[in-house]
């Protein structure tokens, strides 16, 4: 049983009182795992959930099922998305499975209604159901899919812990952690395949190397190069419309790319500085993620007054009613330790 050393990272304001304080986590590291700043225990053991994708994605590469398929950046921006399921996305996950000659049924990550309002009320008023190409998280399941075939391994039971895809994608995330595969704790994820748990440390380790993978061996550096150029270019196909993991990386114009995990999990790499963060909401809140993401960014120092603006959406939220009268705010509350 891990000890309670979090720390008050954002208050939730109605009128003159705080009413509510969610506590977290955040390390930032560099390519070496050593810490640089931190909020609580860095050595915190969380899931990493989505925030894992786009370590994830690194396999499929390496195994030459990419180049074999002529997956395009676009296509392998989704290997890491949580998407939002608007036209663009379905279709891309579409155009994947044509490549690879599979069929949609091979998917196993189930059928929810899109993220996105406007595509999952088209569905609704269309009198359909949602299918699993809608599903947030096909577009990995495409590429486990992808490696599959490529390797000649079947595909039946490709959720599996054993099922050699899934071994490989263990592999990658505990080395770019900094991690022996035995030291990554596995649970079951949303969409039914292995999620991966470690010190909070390591998963911003493991971004620190993936924006700045100059050490790693040729194959894995190249296929970080790779995964982080086709986000960085094509951040829509990431998460979708309004989405923060979409909306930081345009408004950063690249120099940041992150990625949401679901229980309040947030992951990025900072290329230029060679930084990775990691940052978990203890109570797993979604509406305390962004604007602690956001606080620890500006503290930072990573994004202009002008790209902060253009972000003060997700940074402050307001708290409104029923009638559409504010009534109070969400705001960080929080400082970065520096370490060393």
């Amino acid at each position: 049983m891990q000890l309670n050393c979090s720390e008050p990272m954002i208050h939730v304001s109605r009128g003159p009182l705080t009413e509510s304080v969610h506590r977290g986590f955040i390390a930032v590291t560099d390519t070496e795992g050593n810490v640089l700043y931190q909020l609580g225990d860095p050595d915190y053991i969380t899931f990493a959930r989505s925030a894992a994708k786009l370590l994830q994605a690194l396999p499929v590469i390496e195994s030459g099922a990419v180049d074999r398929y002529g997956l395009n950046e676009r296509e392998i921006s989704l290997l890491s998305a949580s998407h939002s399921g608007e036209a663009e996305h379905v279709d891309t996950v579409h155009s994947i499975l044509r490549k690879i000659g599979a069929a949609e049924d091979e998917l196993q990550c189930g059928p929810h209604f899109p993220l996105n309002r406007d595509a999952a009320s088209l569905i609704r008023e269309r009198g359909g159901k949602p299918g699993r190409v809608h599903n947030n998280c096909s577009g990995k399941h495409s590429g486990m899919l992808a490696w599959s075939h490529h390797l000649g391994e079947a595909t039946e039971h490709y959720m599996s812990p054993d099922h050699p895809v899934q071994q490989a994608m263990l592999g990658a995330v505990a080395d770019m952690a900094g991690l022996a595969p035995s030291g990554v704790v596995l649970g079951t994820d949303g969409c039914g395949v292995p999620v991966f748990g470690m010190p909070l440390r390591r998963l911003a380790q493991a971004y620190a190397r993936l924006g700045r993978p100059d050490g790693l061996p040729d194959e894995r550096a190249a296929a970080c190069r790779r995964v982080t150029a086709a986000v960085a270019r094509h951040p829509f196909y990431l998460a979708g419309t309004d989405r923060f993991d979409t909306r930081l990386i345009e408004v950063s114009q690249g120099r940041i790319l992150g990625k949401f995990g679901a229980e309040g999990v947030f992951a990025l790499s900072v290329p230029d500085r060679g930084w990775g963060l990691a940052l978990k909401v203890e109570d797993g809140a979604e509406r305390a993620l962004y604007p602690a993401v956001l606080e620890a960014v500006s503290q930072l120092g990573l994004l202009t007054a002008s790209e902060l603006a253009q972000l003060a959406a997700f940074r402050r939220p307001e708290l409104r009613n029923w009638a559409g009268t504010q009534v109070g705010y969400i705001t960080p509350a929080f400082r970065l330790e520096p370490r060393g």
